[in-house]
């Protein structure tokens, strides 16, 4: 991404889209009062979490004795439910549908390939699903601290290995054929990428028409298999990032805060929630709502609107499609693909220059 002289100044930049993960999937009913379990209560976060200025709703599910839910059919009563209480939400649901593990120190995994691709069939569709690129190392304990953890169940040794010790299975077979079912089920991909190597993948899958859309994505900074929450991989990150991406700032626990921080003065994105942070100030609780309503008012406070359900809907180019790939890349602000016989770096050229004839 550019910046250019003036990029910094609010009336130049996009509104602010505030994702929210109110759920929290990792964390049982007990490590948290801000933890919906019945789905009235998981509805009514929903609606907390919009009226407090967040626009874009990450979703996942609990059964009724506080697991979190496996079962598609609980998803589309969920999605039923919140296209209903909050339809102008961008309803986002986690690729990873459930990892928390069944019972005290059992593994914790994704399903199947197959499970996962049933996403793409959820009635009533979700506009996005989240999709992870490359098989990887997810340690989301890695950056946790003692004191991240205290009064969890992540605080306990069975548990914490589990979660230590989980992986995210994302080969090319599965990313081909989900990128597939998604797009032929107009649901939009979210690109949850932990470093430039995958951000790499995604150019190459985009290069060679396996897709052919918006380029929406979150760098997902959580250590662990991806990268940490560095202002220098996050430069990085952003600059190898197409201009005309729209990218999210993701990280967890008390790094969340400053992060977004960034992310609102650059012009960028922000997640929030409990699946990704319970702590304010260091020893204090904050809700999902908290959370929101503390982003809302920094940006407020740099001058910077933030999005409504429109405008989320409008700047992620849900419902989007490009017929081509050489429409994709000038889209998105790649470079084209190189022709036969082409030398040199190629370059997008949207007029013809004029020869200038020799005098």
């Amino acid at each position: 991404m550019h910046f250019l002289d003036d990029s910094l100044l609010p009336e130049n930049q996009e509104k602010l889209v505030i994702q929210v993960a109110p759920y929290g999937p990792e964390f049982l009913p007990g490590d948290s009062d801000d933890i919906p379990v019945t789905m009235e209560q998981q509805v009514q976060k929903a609606v907390d979490c919009y009226n407090a200025g967040a626009t874009v709703l990450h979703v996942h599910v609990r059964e009724a004795d506080g697991k979190g839910s496996k079962r598609l059919s609980m998803f589309n009563e969920m999605l039923a439910r919140l296209r209903d209480a909050v339809p102008k939400m961008v309803l986002q649901v986690g690729g990873s549908i459930s990892f928390a593990p069944e019972g005290e120190g059992a593994e914790a995994k994704w399903l199947n390939d197959d499970a996962r691709h049933m996403l793409a069939d959820l009635d009533p569709a979700p506009d996005q699903v989240t999709i992870a690129i490359n098989t990887n190392q997810m340690n989301v304990c890695e950056l946790m601290s003692a004191d991240d953890v205290a009064g969890t169940s992540l605080a306990l040794p069975p548990y914490q290995e589990a979660y230590r010790e989980m992986w995210i299975p994302s080969g090319p077979a599965f990313v081909a054929e989900h990128l597939k079912r998604l797009q032929a089920a107009g649901i939009q991909p979210h690109f949850m990428l932990g470093d430039v190597g995958q951000l790499e993948t995604v150019e190459r899958l985009i290069r060679r028409g396996v897709y052919t859309g918006p380029l929406v994505l979150n760098w997902v900074a959580i250590g662990g298999g991806a990268d940490g929450p560095s202002p220098y991989n996050m430069m990085e990150f952003i600059r190898r990032v197409p201009d005309g991406a729209v990218l999210t700032l993701e990280t967890m626990m008390r790094h969340v805060l400053p992060v977004s921080t960034m992310a609102i003065a650059m012009g960028l994105h922000v997640r929030v929630g409990i699946e990704d942070n319970l702590w304010g100030r260091k020893g204090e609780r904050i809700t999902s709502v908290r959370q929101v309503e503390q982003v809302a008012r920094l940006s407020r406070e740099l001058y910077r609107d933030v999005a409504t359900g429109e405008d989320a809907r409008r700047i992620y180019r849900i419902g989007t499609h490009y017929k081509t790939v050489d429409e994709t890349l000038a889209q998105l602000g790649y470079a084209p693909n190189r022709r036969s016989g082409e030398r040199g770096t190629p370059v997008a050229v949207t007029t013809e220059i004029p020869t200038r004839r020799a005098a």
